[in-house]
């Protein structure tokens, strides 16, 4: 089997998270969400986001997502977004077929929206003819795998609000950016000005099941039949459920992130000086970012899996994950080098 450096989707379930569903699997429970596992959870989000957090499962991302935007807007809004967010380039146009909304996407040279970038987009309000923006939508960690600060989050969320919009976060490595800068969740989220959040745990150890997170009451008002109509609302949600209780027992979410980011950090040591070789992002997640030879990076791609991630530069993505080990980087960097050198 070859080891895979494509996604931190790739890795497996974390034996804690499998215990945890076997556990649940012992007794009858109600279902929709009226089991004790979920009202454990829902405690557990608002444990560590404050009080007024209101939580409701999905599938998955994509659900997650589209969910959190819809609750947000009108078909006849707009929502401002990097060029490259997952819910740009990734999605298959769920978010404007479900919304309605015209995405309105930036190119950055590192995933990361600023105030500048926006500005010129915010205008048109009141006027008929024209999309209303209504969402800034970013990326935590960003899809370049750089992490905004809670400072630049700040920022987003009032620009967002001075225009009667919101500032909605793509979670999905949420848990890589808290231990990548050592902050509090809270800090980079409802206390920076999110409005809503889409929690991610399947890319950090977890089988499946996202969240939809508000920090006010508005946006969740209707939101359990809009979710219901969406076909996102699962029968067992226990399953879901016991995952997160096993997630954030002794801050294990933050454990496989923080392991995840120190691999990708040592990926990129073992890289450096390495001829022909040019690493294009900060390193300040799970994520390395280089440009490597056409022919080196097919030689590659028949020992290992990665994805290219631009076929017109040569830009590849690897990606470590809360199982990869040393051992696996060694290899990957000795058969690099053996190519290169």
């Amino acid at each position: 089997m070859r080891i895979s450096f494509g996604s931190d989707n790739h890795s497996g379930i974390h034996p804690a998270i499998i215990q945890a569903i076997e556990e649940a699997n012992t007794a009858y429970q109600p279902s929709y969400g009226e089991d004790e596992y979920t009202a454990g959870a829902l405690k557990e989000f608002q444990r560590i986001f404050g009080s007024g957090t209101r939580v409701f499962f999905a599938f998955n991302g994509t659900g997650a997502n589209v969910l959190c935007l819809k609750a947000l807007t009108q078909p006849h809004n707009a929502i401002i977004c990097a060029s490259t967010a997952h819910i740009n380039t990734d999605e298959c146009g769920a978010p404007e077929r479900i919304t309605g909304c015209k995405l309105i996407d930036i190119p950055t040279s590192d995933g990361k929206l600023r105030p500048q970038d926006i500005l010129p987009k915010l205008h048109g309000f009141g006027f008929q003819h024209h999309s209303q923006p209504k969402v800034i939508s970013i990326s935590q960690v960003t899809e370049l795998g750089t992490v905004y600060t809670p400072e630049e989050i700040k920022a987003l969320a009032d620009l967002a609000h001075a225009h009667d919009m919101f500032l909605h976060m793509d979670g999905s490595r949420l848990a890589n950016a808290v231990a990548a800068i050592d902050a509090d969740p809270a800090d980079l989220t409802v206390r920076a000005g999110v409005d809503a959040l889409s929690f991610g745990g399947t890319k950090n150890g977890m089988l499946m099941g996202e969240a939809v997170i508000f920090f006010s009451p508005g946006p969740a008002h209707d939101f359990l039949y809009t979710r219901k109509q969406s076909m996102q609302l699962f029968s067992k949600s226990r399953f879901i459920a016991a995952q997160y209780l096993a997630y954030f027992k002794d801050g294990l979410w933050l454990k496989n992130a923080a392991h995840a980011n120190d691999m990708a950090r040592y990926l990129a040591e073992q890289l450096a000086g390495i001829p022909r070789l040019h690493i294009t992002q900060k390193v300040e997640s799970n994520a390395v970012f280089a440009v490597i030879p056409e022919d080196c990076c097919q030689k590659m791609l028949d020992k290992h899996f990665f994805y290219i991630w631009d076929e017109s530069t040569g830009e590849v993505r690897w990606m470590c994950s809360f199982n990869t080990g040393k051992t696996f980087i060694d290899e990957f960097v000795n058969d690099l080098k053996n190519i290169l050198l």
